[in-house]
C-alpha cells in the first residue's frame, strides 16, 4: 500500500494504526507536498517524517517539490477558507501524483495521512480519493482513525515521540488567512538577504531538529523544552542625508523607532558613538564596528550581505551601548555607516518586537 504523507504529526499515529490493521501490507510512504511553503518548512517536515518512518521501519519516497505547478493549480482560489475549494484542488493534485506513483510501483491500493488531520474534511478527502480510484484503478483506502478517541491518542503519540508540531497546514494562502485572524506577525516569510538564521525561524528549527537526530544517532538522551522570549523582526530601514541622498547603512537588531521616522542632526560624540538629537538614535562607523566585532568588512554593503550571527550581533550591541545591565533590553536604534554624516538626516525604521516561543535541547 502506498501512503501519501503530509507531516509526522499525522503520519506516525496513522502508520502505526495501518501496521496493526493491515499486517499483510508492505507500507511505502510517499512525501509529496508541493503546497508547503516556504521551502525550509518543507525540508523540516520531510526531515521529521524520515525520522518517524525510520522508527517504524517504513520506506519513504520523496516526491517532486513542484511548487510553481501547485500555485498554477490553485490560481484564483487564494482567498478560499480552510476546507474550501482550494483544499479540494490541492488534494486532487497530490492524489493524482500519488495514484500514478502507486501504479509505477505496482501497488493496488493507496491512502493518505491527511485522513487523520482534524484540520481536513474527511468527506472531501474521500471524494478526491474515490475519483482517482475510478480514474486509475488504484483502490483508495478511506480509514477513520479520528473517532473513538483517535485524536486524543494521536496527540499522546505526538508528545511521546517528540514529533515536530507545526502550527499551520502548509500553504502560504492558508497561513496568511490564519495569521490575519490571529492578528499575528507572519514571521515564517522573513528571509534576510544575509542568509542569517533568525530566532524562532523555520531555519533555526530545521537546524534544531537536525541536531536532535544527531543526538539520537549517538544514543544521547535529551529533552525538548520551550522558552518564552521577546523576538524581533525588521521590515526595512533607510538613512537619508539632506533631502534625497541615500546613505548605505545597517541597523542592528532590537532597534525600535516609535513613529517609524525621525529627523535630526548629530548632537555629540562619546566613546566613538554619535548621538542624534532625536529618539535615542545612535550612529557608529563601520571601522568601530569591525574593531568591536573582530570583523573586516570593507563597506556597509558587505555587512548587509554578510552572514551575521544573530546572537553575536546582540553581544556587539551591548558592547556598543555599554549595557552592563544584561537584564535591561536597550531598544535604542543603532545604525552603522561608512562615514558619519555631517548634515541633517532622516531615518526610517519599520520593525517589531513581540512575544514568542522557541525550543531548546537539553541532554540528560
Amino acid at each position: 500500500m502506498l501512503v501519501h504523507i503530509c507531516c509526522s504529526v499525522d503520519s506516525h499515529f496513522f502508520l502505526e494504526k495501518l501496521q496493526k490493521d493491515y499486517p499483510q501490507e508492505k507500507l511505502t510512504g510517499f512525501f509529496y507536498d508541493p503546497n508547503i511553503h516556504p521551502y525550509s518548512e518543507y525540508q523540516l517536515r520531510l526531515l521529521d517524517v524520515q525520522r518517524s518512518c525510520k522508527k517504524l521501519g517504513i520506506e519513504v519516497i520523496e516526491g517532486e517539490y513542484d511548487y510553481e505547478s501547485w500555485m498554477d493549480a490553485v490560481k484564483g482560489l487564494e482567498k478560499e477558507p480552510e476546507k474550501g475549494a482550494r483544499c479540494e484542488v490541492c488534494f486532487d493534485k497530490r492524489f493524482e501524483t500519488s495514484a500514478n506513483k502507486a501504479l509505477e510501483l505496482g501497488e493496488t491500493t493507496f491512502t493518505t495521512t491527511l485522513l487523520v488531520s482534524p484540520l481536513k474534511s474527511q468527506e472531501q478527502l474521500k471524494r478526491s480519493g474515490e475519483l482517482f480510484e475510478k480514474k486509475h484503478g488504484v483502490k483508495f483506502i478511506a480509514v477513520d482513525y479520528r473517532s473513538g478517541g483517535g485524536t486524543q491518542d494521536q496527540s499522546r503519540v505526538t508528545k511521546e515521540e517528540q514529533l515536530y508540531r507545526q502550527d499551520y497546514c502548509g500553504c502560504i494562502y492558508g497561513l496568511t488567512i490564519q495569521r490575519e485572524q490571529q492578528n499575528r506577525l507572519m514571521d515564517e516569510m522573513f528571509s534576510p538577504v544575509s542568509g542569517a538564521i533568525l530566532p524562532a525561524s523555520i531555519e533555526e528549527r530545521l537546524e534544531f531538529y537536525k541536531k536532535r537526530i544527531e543526538l539520537e544517532d549517538k544514543g544521547v538522551k535529551y529533552k525538548i523544552l520551550k522558552q518564552k522570549f521577546l523576538n524581533y523582526r525588521q521590515f526595512s530601514s533607510r538613512l537619508i542625508k539632506g533631502k534625497r541622498e541615500i546613505i548605505p547603512s545597517y541597523t542592528l537588531s532590537y532597534s525600535l523607532l516609535n513613529r517609524k521616522k525621525a529627523q535630526g542632526r548629530i548632537e555629540f560624540e562619546h566613546d566613538k558613538v554619535y548621538y542624534l538629537n532625536k529618539d535615542e538614535i545612535k550612529i557608529i562607523t563601520l571601522d568601530y564596528y569591525n574593531a568591536i566585532a573582530s570583523t573586516e568588512y570593507k563597506n556597509v554593503f558587505e555587512l548587509i550581505y554578510g552572514q551575521e550571527n544573530f546572537e553575536n550581533e546582540l553581544k556587539i550591541r551591548n558592547l556598543i551601548l555599554k549595557n552592563e545591565n544584561n537584564y535591561l533590553l536597550d531598544l535604542s536604534p543603532v545604525i552603522i555607516v561608512d562615514t558619519i554624516p555631517d548634515a541633517k538626516i532622516t531615518y526610517e525604521l519599520d520593525a517589531k518586537i513581540y512575544d514568542d516561543v522557541k525550543e531548546k535541547l537539553i541532554t540528560l
